[in-house]
């Protein structure tokens, strides 16, 4: 590594949380509130690192631009209040974190969840006081893919961009990363959909479960 590396972050809803039970489950309530039966849980899964708008607009393809704002803050409503009730960190990632705390990297969560959402999901999972930074889609004039919060977590964390690598599941985050100066790593565990080609999004390398960023990084963060 030309700089020495000095703090992880993190996307969040698929790479560091599994999420999708509860904003699956969201969509689920709203959908049975409509007279519509559930959608097959993978197909839904695979949208929700885009958040509720495409998780709306998949449950709801027919809706016009008016009727969807108004599920959405109905879906979000319903979200919030089932926030933790099914969401883990992924498997293995625990452990992961507590090695990266045991090596004095420092942590922090680049979101574009908004911060209405994450703060409150995070403290009830017990997790805030292991991060440096959270970094939510609305702390800022800009969210990924603009390569603005991920300066700014950066900063916070009191680490140059070039000493960071940034985990994420979407082509957004490798973007944000390539743009701030960051190595960056696809969670392909986390909620990619069948057939999308992850390897021409340009990031470092891949992992396909948490425990193998240590491995990368054992390696001098030169592979996978």
């Amino acid at each position: 590594m030309d700089h020495p590396l000095l703090a992880v972050l993190f996307d969040l809803d698929g790479t560091l949380l599994d999420t999708a039970p509860d904003m699956v489950g969201a969509l689920d309530i709203l959908r049975r509130e409509n007279a519509l039966a559930p959608l097959p849980f993978d197909e839904a899964r695979a949208s929700v690192s885009h958040g509720s708008a495409r998780l709306v607009r998949l449950g709801f393809p027919d809706a016009g631009v008016e009727r969807l704002a108004a599920l959405q803050r109905r879906y979000l409503e319903i979200y919030s209040d089932h926030l933790a009730a099914g969401t883990r960190l992924f498997p293995g990632m625990d452990a992961v974190l507590e090695q990266l705390t045991a090596r004095r990297l420092a942590l922090g969560i680049v979101t574009n969840k908004p911060g209405w959402l994450t703060e409150p999901l995070l403290e009830q999972l017990g997790l805030r006081a292991r991060f440096a930074c959270v970094v939510s889609g609305d702390s800022l004039s800009e969210r990924k893919p603009h390569p603005l919060p991920l300066l700014h977590a950066a900063e916070l964390a009191g680490v140059p961009p070039q000493s960071c690598v940034y985990v994420g599941d979407a082509e957004r985050d490798m973007q944000a990363a390539r743009a701030a100066g960051m190595r960056s790593l696809v969670a392909t565990y986390g909620y990619l959909a069948d057939g999308e080609n992850w390897r021409a999004w340009g990031g470092d390398g891949a992992i396909s479960a948490p425990a193998e960023l240590l491995g990368w990084l054992a390696h001098g963060g030169d592979g996978t």
